[in-house]
């Protein structure tokens, strides 16, 4: 019979085992901190209806969309979580207290061209507030917070928030009558990083938005706005009175910084950004962008903002709301590329291998399942093999901890533990043993998956 070649489809990541214990412990801790602000967790289905998913239709999204038939269903692969938020909102309104305030973490698909740290398959971890007619402006203050806490809690430290408002922008742009261009100048605009200031300015004046060279000079100008977030707020001052939208966004600003110190978020490492615009038309208020300082090339790693209406492709009611996104595979991929995953960890499946040294198991079993009672992973190698085998076994898997169980240990009630780390072997009762695991792991298990020791 023919061998099919195994192989991984590209833009789909596969981790090795003590790589997924790293990326679970990272979600673990992004939950975490999620969970401490009051969020709900919500599962959705990987695949919806292909009508319900692309309400709103059109566009690169749809695409990138996977979609198929099953029988008489048109059914599509999700490619976010806001839009099943959306559809989920809607539909059990009724029974949602608001705000309703979810996280989810999960995989969502894409069919766009896979290339190095971009996926077609990835898990995102989101989190969204959502009004029921109205959402305070508070909640867009806490967001910075949010991810201050879980990057912090990830062990990051050279990363920035920066935080912008779009009625600012769409206020500016109003000024100076360009209004019906402004969702193409922002969209350019957020572009700056990436193509610099001349490219902007090109496809400014360019024929698709068609400013003057002085209107493209004036949102430059406008755009560049630099200081401490006190300079940049006091600089924006001298426009208020012009626009109500513009004073509205600017207060909404001053808002979202004054509450930074009350929420713990320390100066460094927030920054009013007006180059931050987000490419996506249905952000109406307060966007965010967080990026690390010491790699401005790898662009966003979690971004958001506040939308009007979630959920207006399901529903009459107005479901404004505020949210974020990590791209959580990414983050992973380029933590790991660029050596900041904190290797020194635990990333065994046990903390404890048994290796029994007789026939009759029941010493070992009665002891594994002391230790797992005491919320230690313990595991009793069962195969029929040379000890030098069995040595590599644990070897290979990086387990803290060797346990043996021979004749005279069983005799003594007793149990020889090895410490793989160190070599160092003490024979020890069963009381004794599980103490010294335990405080070994504590040890072992002191640091966050990220060592950011910046540059």
């Amino acid at each position: 019979m023919a061998k099919v070649q195994p192989r991984t489809l590209s833009g789909f990541m596969e981790l090795l085992p003590a790589q997924q214990i790293q990326f679970d412990r990272m979600a673990a801790i992004i939950r975490e901190s999620f969970s401490l602000y009051g969020f709900f967790p919500l599962d959705t289905p990987l695949i919806e209806a292909s009508d319900v998913l692309l309400a709103k239709g059109g566009g690169e999204t749809e695409k990138q969309i996977y979609r198929f038939t099953k029988g008489d269903s048109d059914l599509s692969l999700r490619f976010d979580l806001t839009v099943p938020l959306a559809k989920y909102v809607a539909l059990h309104y009724a029974d949602l207290a608001f705000p309703f305030r979810r996280f989810q973490i999960g995989k969502v698909y894409r069919g766009e061209r896979a290339q190095r740290g971009r996926f077609r398959e990835f898990y995102q971890a989101d989190i969204d507030i959502i009004g029921d007619g109205r959402l305070d402006v508070s909640n867009d203050a806490e967001i910075p917070a949010i991810i201050y806490r879980t990057f912090t809690g990830l062990g990051l430290r050279r990363f920035q928030i920066r935080v912008n408002n779009r009625k600012v922008l769409n206020g500016f742009y109003a000024m100076h009558g360009l209004t019906q261009q402004s969702g193409s100048i922002m969209r350019t605009v957020d572009k700056l990083e990436k193509i610099g200031e001349k490219s902007v300015r090109d496809l400014l004046t360019g024929p698709d938005i068609g400013l003057s060279d002085q209107q493209a000079a004036e949102i430059l100008r406008f755009i560049a706005i630099q200081g401490t977030n006190a300079q940049v707020l006091s600089a924006l001052e001298q426009y208020r009175g012009r626009n109500p939208v513009f004073d509205e966004g600017l207060d909404e600003l001053n808002l979202v910084a004054r509450h930074l110190a009350g929420f713990g978020v320390p100066e460094e490492n927030f920054a009013v950004d007006l180059t931050i615009a987000r490419g996506l038309d249905y952000y109406t208020g307060t966007v965010y962008e967080t990026t690390m300082l010491d790699h401005p090339e790898i662009g966003s790693i979690c971004s958001g903002g506040r939308f009007d209406n979630l959920a207006e492709y399901y529903t009459d009611k107005q479901l404004p709301g505020v949210g974020i996104s990590i791209g959580l595979t990414r983050l992973f991929f380029v933590l790991e590329d660029q050596g900041y995953l904190n290797n020194q960890l635990n990333t065994a499946p046990a903390d404890a291998l048994f290796i029994p040294m007789t026939g009759d198991l029941s010493a070992a079993i009665s002891l594994a399942t002391q230790l797992r009672d005491a919320g230690l992973r313990a595991q009793i190698y069962g195969e029929e093999k040379k000890f030098k085998q069995k040595m590599s076994y644990a070897d290979k898997l990086g387990v803290p901890y060797v346990i043996f169980l021979g004749e005279e240990e069983i005799q003594e009630g007793a149990a020889s533990v090895k410490d793989m780390r160190s070599g160092q072997q003490v024979k020890l009762s069963a009381g004794q043993a599980l103490a010294h695991i335990q405080a070994g792991l504590a040890e072992l298990n002191r640091g966050t998956p990220i060592l950011d020791r910046g540059v």
